[in-house]
């Protein structure tokens, strides 16, 4: 009789098989954002940078003219040591050391965020299918000019082999098992500050530094 086994989707995100790109999280975008409300979006992409950042995934942050209008300071506080990429194409993999972080990763997946969702993300999802990765775009953590432009590019992405998930997902792909102590308090406490409901939940039921029965 065979030994069964556990049983692991190669599709499935882990700390080892991903770099992460946060494209122009930037104020301007966030005030001509209309798909989501700004504070969700804010929230999200800081759990998924917090997150990332805990799991030790290779991360990088990208701006379009940052000296007319900052990162988010909430992104730039997770990664302090980190000074942006500074584009003038809306396309992130037009930029010549975007393609050179991303081959240097040497990961076959990328997560991407950004804003707007139809221009900077769409452009920069559809190159990086086209170069041959692996596409994940973390779709509460982006934002368009308008609900119907985000879903359009949504769907167009989608279309075309990118994988589209949230960042309350992505952070609970990274953990996977809760019996994983080094992380487990740390991923409950992100979720306790970003994760909405469910934050809310943790925070009601457990107190996520003492207790180790987490579900």
């Amino acid at each position: 009789m065979p030994t069964a086994k556990k049983i692991i989707a190669p599709s499935l995100l882990d700390p080892t098989n991903h770099a992460l790109i946060l494209i122009d999280q930037q104020y301007l975008q966030l005030l001509t954002m209309r798909s989501h409300d700004t504070t969700i979006v804010i929230n999200a992409t800081t759990l998924l940078a917090k997150g990332a950042k805990l799991f030790g995934v290779r991360t990088l942050l990208t701006t379009a003219f940052a000296s007319r209008h900052a990162l988010v300071k909430e992104v730039q506080e997770v990664f302090p040591e980190q000074e942006p990429i500074d584009r003038t194409t809306l396309n992130a993999f037009e930029d010549e050391r975007v393609v050179s972080w991303a081959e240097a990763a040497g990961r076959g997946k990328l997560v991407l965020a950004g804003l707007w969702t139809e221009s900077c993300l769409a452009m920069s999802a559809l190159s990086a299918l086209s170069a041959g990765y692996e596409v994940y775009i973390i779709t509460d953590a982006s934002g368009g000019g308008s609900k119907e432009s985000h879903e359009m590019a949504v769907q167009r992405m989608t279309a075309a082999g990118a994988t589209p998930l949230t960042a309350g997902t992505y952070l609970k792909e990274l953990q996977r098992d809760w019996s994983r102590d080094a992380t487990a308090a740390e991923v409950l406490a992100i979720y306790e500050q970003h994760g909405g409901a469910y934050g809310e939940g943790l925070r009601w039921e457990w107190d996520a530094r003492s207790r180790k029965d987490w579900r």
